[in-house]
């Protein structure tokens, strides 16, 4: 700390003495002004970790002293001293963008606080952030141990989001090898978890129902439908839980969360399954067989999702409920721009339906884009390229003006994706599905020790277009590869992110109600 140079400004140093013999004592530095013009050129000359500023001087007073450092050394922090408690006063120093603000007379332990607060913030705060984790982290590898119900495993997936949340904030995160290693074993044992169950939870043989296809509109959003204050449902294509966390403080100045809920989306965890069965209400293989003309199998050249707002009238109607609603998809900035404008068009409906592809196509374009995957190479660049999407993309304007409107709010989506690493080798015929999450088809030949295999599709509720087909499934961060041409394969597609297996980060999605403050 001896290399912690203070610089404190006031016409009455003099009296100061005992201030800063006690700074001093505790390993700073401290260099004194007695003007403001003195100040200034000092701080052309030196480097100062912080200022103490007198507000009230001879000549060049503390607010004009504050205005000249900010032009020419924005980051250094300032400290404003004042006997005054007015409050233009204190608008003025806080607008001038001041580190903190103290009233006179202070004590030596008050300063000594504020130059805490301001400097050695950052590594308190990260040494209690990584003690708490050390704590926590034994506990956490039991409890991966003992989850055996998706709530479990929703409040554990919310855990470790927030542990990596956390720790992303801080410069040199040393704790991020950890943080990966926690995930994995989080990874392997959920991916054990959805093996073991996933015929009961998709059959609903368990307590509660848990899939965003049986409760995102029966469960939740039916109930809370409105003529008086319409709801609009915001479906953002591919947006995993810790994607919301970081756009959720632009916001809450806004919106009140009433509702933040994680559901399992079913598998295979890609918009054809998991978004039509959303909308409809029903299983993939309920709907191929009751509207057959809305559905497409894989092997079929036809687009998959075009009859979402189809679906979601039959569902509807199926409950009593009028099937006028206001839909619309969302695939680029001039057609969102377009919706925006709709606004009181759509506000005359109780129910309104926006489906954004802006995450899902950012996360192919990760993959074909090398400019794209280089500014999004890991996941915290990942969620902060989202953020910025969301900042400054017409999504943020429309929620501003449901905001003004008082409308209500569910946020929701269809499945995560996750960054897969390691390679496994599949091989099927050419009407292998192509994705890399997972294959149906009939022919397919893998090592059932690396997937998860449903040989009879009907059991769990999955359309089988042959009385061969079969479904298998990545866990983790696995992806499959056909063995021709293996080695450009795996390195064109090992850390990108893909969706339509089994991981915590494609399947446990977020559901959120606001409601307008």
């Amino acid at each position: 700390m001896a290399d912690t140079v203070l610089l404190w400004v006031d016409d009455e140093i003099d009296l100061l003495k005992p201030y800063i013999i006690f700074l001093e004592q505790k390993g700073y530095v401290v260099e004194t002004a007695v003007s403001g013009s003195d100040a200034l050129d000092m701080i052309q000359e030196n480097h100062y970790a912080l200022v103490f500023l007198d507000e009230n001087m001879p000549g060049m007073n503390g607010l004009e002293v504050l205005s000249k450092i900010k032009k020419t050394h924005s980051q250094l922090p300032v400290v404003m001293l004042t006997k005054s408690e007015e409050e233009t006063i204190m608008n003025e120093a806080i607008g001038g963008n001041i580190a903190d603000y103290l009233i006179k007379p202070v004590k030596p332990n008050q300063i000594l606080l504020t130059i805490k607060k301001i400097l050695d913030k950052q590594e308190i705060v990260s040494d209690t952030l990584v003690q708490r984790y050390q704590q926590e982290f034994h506990q956490l590898q039991q409890e991966f141990d003992r989850a055996n119900t998706v709530a479990e495993w929703t409040e554990l997936y919310r855990s470790l989001i927030n542990w990596e949340l956390q720790f992303s904030h801080l410069p040199n995160n040393t704790m991020d090898e950890i943080l990966g290693m926690q995930r994995k074993e989080a990874g392997k044992a959920f991916s054990q978890f959805v093996t073991r169950n996933y015929y009961d939870i998709i059959n609903g043989n368990v307590d509660e129902p848990v899939l965003t296809s049986q409760i995102v509109f029966k469960e939740k959003l039916f109930p809370s439908l409105s003529e008086e204050t319409p709801t609009v449902l915001i479906l953002i294509d591919n947006l995993r839980f810790d994607q919301w966390q970081i756009i959720k403080p632009l916001l809450t100045p806004f919106f009140r969360i009433d509702d933040e809920t994680l559901f399992m989306s079913i598998l295979p965890t890609v918009t054809q399954y998991a978004r039509n069965a959303m909308f409809s209400g029903l299983m993939p293989s309920e709907i191929s067989k009751l509207y057959p003309d809305y559905w497409f199998d894989d092997e079929e050249d036809e687009q998959k999702n075009m009859f979402e707002k189809e679906l979601l009238e039959r569902q509807l109607k199926r409950f009593g409920l009028s099937s006028k609603f206001y839909y619309a998809k969302v695939f680029n900035t001039d057609f969102a721009e377009r919706v925006n404008s709709q606004i009181n068009q759509m506000l005359q409906h109780p129910l309104s339906v926006v489906v954004y592809n802006f995450v899902d196509m950012l996360s192919h374009a990760r993959t074909d884009n090398p400019m794209i995957r280089e500014l999004a190479n890991d996941e915290k660049a990942y969620r902060s390229i989202t953020y910025s999407w969301f900042r400054h993309s017409p999504i943020y304007d429309l929620f501003m003006q449901l905001a003004e409107k008082k409308a209500n709010i569910v946020i929701t989506t269809d499945h995560g994706s996750v960054k897969v690493r390691n390679p496994i080798k599949v091989i099927g015929d050419k009407k292998t599905t192509t994705n890399l999450r997972y294959k149906q088809g009939k022919s397919l030949s893998y090592n059932e020790k690396e997937v998860f295999v449903m040989r009879n599709p009907k059991d769990y509720h999955l359309p089988q277009p042959h009385v061969s087909s079969g479904y298998i499934f990545a866990r983790q961060d696995d992806f499959m590869a056909y063995p021709n041409n293996y080695n450009h394969y795996v390195k064109y597609y090992k850390d990108t992110f893909q969706h339509g297996g089994i991981s915590l980060e494609e399947m446990l999605i977020p559901y959120v109600h606001l409601t307008a403050k």
